[in-house]
């Protein structure tokens, strides 16, 4: 693997446009070195690539892009990680009853939504005997 990457590298890898990508670098996810005349070619380093594998990962895991740069930051920053890490614990917590609770919503409307296909194929099903004269 190459150790830089260029915008498009990066986008082809990972699926995304380059405008996103460009968004992560003003958000400070990346901080690509310039090159080329006045500056304008972007150069990924492989710190660039895995920070932005580990912001894709924690927006999957539904972190907003502040906690994925305060996440990712405190892997750069191998000094005082306790209290990031019990940070962290606290975020991860609150997402995690977030999404039980997305679940347990899902899962009440689901069952509406069974309970409701019962009762419809239960009215088809008189519906069918009446229209065939039973």
């Amino acid at each position: 693997m190459a150790s830089t990457y260029t915008i498009s590298d990066l986008a082809q890898e990972f699926d995304l446009t380059t405008r996103a990508i460009r968004f992560y670098e003003d958000m400070g996810l990346l901080e690509p070195e310039r090159s080329g005349p006045g500056g304008r070619n972007r150069v990924y380093s492989s710190r660039d690539r895995t920070r932005l594998k580990l912001t894709l990962r924690a927006k999957r895991l539904g972190l907003s892009l502040t906690e994925a740069k305060d996440l990712i930051d405190m892997y750069d920053s191998p000094r005082d990680t306790v209290p990031q890490l019990k940070k962290f614990l606290v975020v991860l917590a609150e997402h995690r009853q977030q999404l039980e609770s997305q679940l347990a919503d899902l899962e009440a409307t689901l069952d509406e939504v069974k309970t409701h296909e019962k009762e419809t194929k239960t009215l088809l099903t008189k519906a069918s005997k009446m229209a065939s004269g039973g």
